[in-house]
């Protein structure tokens, strides 16, 4: 026969602890919550100014393997045409030389030595005395010929792989600082968009401030160190507004090196892609006192960032993603030097 005993009720005592167990883990959480706040306007500005800095040191290496990459192929092309070009010399060669053994089998009289290279590597019978001085001249010549040029082939395919190497080791290399800047951006993304309506709003105002304070920016009557100089800060001006863009060169965005290299150009002068291949560009200034309106303007201690000086302690640049070329103080970066291209 079934029981039917009511369930054992709980005792005040159990109740009375639960309830205090309870009300200790709300009061913990609420402790929690109240010591780890959101992060400030403030605090965030400054995980996404480091986040995008370091996107920039990224950038910059990404470019000098972008720039790698594109020598590379070049000179792989280089020596792609020039084996395409020995192997047909060669063929050609060796078209001529069938023609005299060819000539020689029906007359019933081929040389030896001849039929002995066709069959295999002419290296190793051009060592041999006994052979060449059963050769006519004019076949030992052939034969000496074709002897060389497979052995430059060889050399220039050896040459050509070693730079196909290259070129894969880089084209990882790329990939990776690509991946690298991305996720960077991303993270830096993720950070704004976890900001209120109203923290935004007011990052937007900052930003949209500071692009429009080139209006109002006195370059003081300082004279430019060269025409050229002039000329690509003139250019560089031109483009003040432009967005920035990671890894870009220009007309419509850039980023730090690319417009600096850009404006240059547009003066007549070609400048390497990156900050740290244009910091050996000229005649290095140690103090910003030395600096004159178009010299370059290398920032941080991997001298990841470049800028143009426009005089007045003023630098124009293109900042960090989300901001427009424009003009600002030298002293929002910490200076290493200057260069007078």
């Amino acid at each position: 026969m079934a029981s039917h005993r009511r369930p054992k009720q709980p005792s005040r005592t159990r109740v009375t602890v639960l309830t205090a167990t309870a009300a200790a883990a709300v009061a913990l959480s609420s402790q929690a919550a109240q010591a780890a706040p959101n992060p400030s306007k403030k605090d965030v500005k400054a995980q996404v100014d480091k986040l995008y800095e370091q996107a920039e040191q990224a950038t910059e290496k990404y470019n000098g393997a972008k720039e790698d990459q594109n020598k590379l192929q070049k000179e792989v092309d280089r020596l792609q045409d020039k084996v395409a070009r020995g192997q047909q010399e060669l063929n050609q060669l060796r078209k001529g030389l069938g023609a005299v053994a060819s000539g020689q089998y029906r007359s019933g009289s081929i040389d030896p030595s001849v039929q002995l290279f066709l069959s295999g590597d002419p290296d190793s019978y051009l060592d041999k005395a006994s052979t060449l001085d059963q050769l006519s001249g004019h076949q030992a010549e052939q034969l000496k010929t074709i002897a060389d040029k497979q052995r430059r082939l060889a050399q220039e395919r050896a040459e050509a792989a070693g730079k196909i190497e290259d070129l894969s080791a880089t084209r990882k290399v790329l990939g990776e600082k690509k991946d690298e800047i991305k996720g960077k951006l991303a993270k830096a993304q993720e950070l704004l968009n976890a900001m209120t309506a109203k923290e935004k709003a007011a990052m937007q105002a900052e930003q949209e401030r500071a692009n429009r304070a080139n209006d109002r920016t006195d370059l003081g009557d300082d004279v430019p160190a060269s025409q050229r100089g002039a000329a690509a800060l003139s250019a560089a001006q031109s483009k003040i507004g432009s967005p920035y863009v990671w890894g870009a060169t220009g007309p419509s965005s850039f980023d730090c090196s690319g417009l600096t290299s850009w404006a240059y150009q547009q003066a007549g002068q070609s400048l390497p892609r990156t900050s740290q291949e244009q910091a050996n560009a000229g005649t290095r200034l140690g103090s910003e006192s030395q600096l004159k309106p178009g010299d370059l303007v290398l920032f941080y201690n991997d001298l990841h960032h470049i800028g143009l000086y426009a005089g007045n302690g003023t630098v124009l640049h293109a900042p960090k993603p989300g901001a427009a070329v424009r003009y600002e103080s030298i002293n929002n970066m910490p200076f290493a030097f200057g260069v007078r291209v």
